[in-house]
């Protein structure tokens, strides 16, 4: 190995270390990373807007963030596609607590979104997206989609009666705080045997 190739992987590694670390430090932020997302995407119509152009890529961005939102929506086993045990259908046998568990979590949903319209802002620079189309068409045929899809998944819901939200989550006053001399962890908690 030469070392360019060395110093490549190297630096290739401490990019990547840094990007996961600044993720992992990002999910107790909710709000936060919905906030950048909300930013991104006006960002990406606003550059839309500016030059009339990319409705193409405007609408695959819209068809690929419809797609996630109904995997967030939808539960992880589908009660229509198992074979075996399903859920209970009378009051008695449904007194096991099952919690929702979705297809695509909260953080994953973001990532991709997140992910997806960045990628989509910087497909406006290059001319070769530009694609040119009757922009009102596409808006009529994506509102016409998005409502045909999420009323299948209303539907969905409203049969196997589940609610994908959940309000009254236990929340932690200290959540994400860091104390101590090395950030957070166990500072100040003594071991067993040890004198403290």
């Amino acid at each position: 190995m030469t070392m360019y190739n060395v110093i490549k992987h190297t630096s290739k590694q401490t990019v990547k270390r840094a990007v996961q670390y600044w993720l992992d430090k990002s999910t107790i932020h909710p709000l936060q990373r919905w906030l950048a997302f909300v930013l991104v995407l006006a960002l990406f119509f606003l550059r839309i807007y500016l030059v009339q152009g990319y409705f193409i890529v405007a609408y695959g961005l819209g068809i690929f963030l419809l797609n996630n939102f109904i995997a967030f929506l939808s539960p992880l086993e589908d009660q229509n596609d198992l074979d075996g045990p399903s859920l209970p259908s009378t009051s008695e046998q449904g007194k096991e607590y099952k919690p929702f568990t979705r297809r695509l979590p909260e953080f994953k949903f973001w990532l991709t979104c997140f992910r997806g319209t960045v990628t989509s802002f910087f497909m406006t620079f290059f001319s070769i997206f530009d694609v040119p189309v009757f922009w009102p068409i596409l808006v009529m045929y994506f509102g016409v989609l998005f409502f045909m899809t999420m009323k299948r998944q209303i539907q969905h819901m409203y049969k196997h009666k589940y609610v994908p939200f959940s309000f009254g989550k236990s929340k932690y006053s200290n959540a994400g705080v860091e104390t101590g001399a090395f950030g957070g962890g166990m500072s100040g908690v003594g071991r067993k045997g040890t004198g403290r």
